[in-house]
């Protein structure tokens, strides 16, 4: 996906973040004074607003795409608290020791080294901040596909996709490797299943797919293809009722000493 084409622009901006990546949260951070955030590849914001609802004072959203940075402002209009930089996630241009708390959410597989992204958040951090590092492991991606899993039937349909997902994804002991070499410590992993959206219908969720929206791996497929693994799910979805939508992440939580 070119997250700077501006027909993209609104990929990441069609929902908001659930009560169980609330909950979560609340839980991984109540024991830390924080003032200052950063949400480090904050996309089209939808995180850098939740972390302003937490009740974090200040929060700023860093991205290297200018149309993601604009759809952040738009979708985070009116809400005080909230600024944007643009930057790279290894060399953000931000002042060290300026912030208390890193999220970095769905970004460490875009990247072959992490390494220097765990640095640059090792800088940007106080003395005694948190780094939360939110992606999914090959362990998450290759879970089989159900009604509440449904990016499980992109790798069924389409094991090639599955192939790509693996060569992107980093596992949990190379995360945690890499964060220690950086100077972390108290590292923690953590489990989330994550509410991504409820469906009113399977013909939403099917649009939903057809859109592509906050789907990056859909953007691997075809127009061709894409209409196939929606067909695929229809098939896979018998009930009609509400669909709950989730996806398991690992959640890392490491500090600064």
């Amino acid at each position: 996906m070119d997250f700077h084409h501006t027909k993209n622009k609104w990929s990441y901006t069609q929902r908001n973040a659930n009560a169980t990546w609330f909950r979560t949260y609340t839980s991984l951070i109540e024991n830390h004074p924080i003032e200052q955030a950063l949400d480090i590849g904050c996309g089209g914001g939808i995180y850098t607003k939740a972390l302003a609802e937490m009740g974090i004072p200040s929060v700023i959203g860093v991205d290297s795409s200018e149309v993601m940075l604009e759809a952040a402002a738009e979708y985070c209009h009116g809400r005080e608290g909230i600024s944007f930089h643009k930057g790279d996630a290894q060399v953000t241009g931000l002042e060290s020791a300026s912030c208390d708390l890193i999220l970095e959410r769905a970004l460490i597989h875009h990247l072959q080294d992490i390494q220097p992204c765990f640095s640059e958040a090792y800088r940007l951090l106080r003395p005694g901040g948190v780094l939360l590092i939110q992606d999914r492991t090959p362990e998450d991606c290759l879970l089989p596909g159900n009604p509440e899993h449904i990016r499980g039937y992109f790798f069924s349909c389409f094991p090639e996709l599955a192939e790509m997902e693996i060569s992107r994804r980093h596992t949990s002991a190379q995360v945690m490797k890499n964060l220690e070499d950086c100077g972390f410590h108290d590292i923690e992993k953590h489990t989330l299943w994550e509410v991504r959206q409820i469906h009113v219908s399977k013909e939403k969720l099917l649009a939903d797919i057809r859109a592509r929206l906050g789907r990056s791996i859909l953007h691997a497929l075809e127009d061709a293809e894409l209409e196939k693994l929606v067909l695929y799910i229809d098939d896979c979805i018998t009930e009609e009722r509400d669909i709950v939508e989730s996806d398991r992440w690992t959640i890392w939580k490491a500090v600064k000493r």
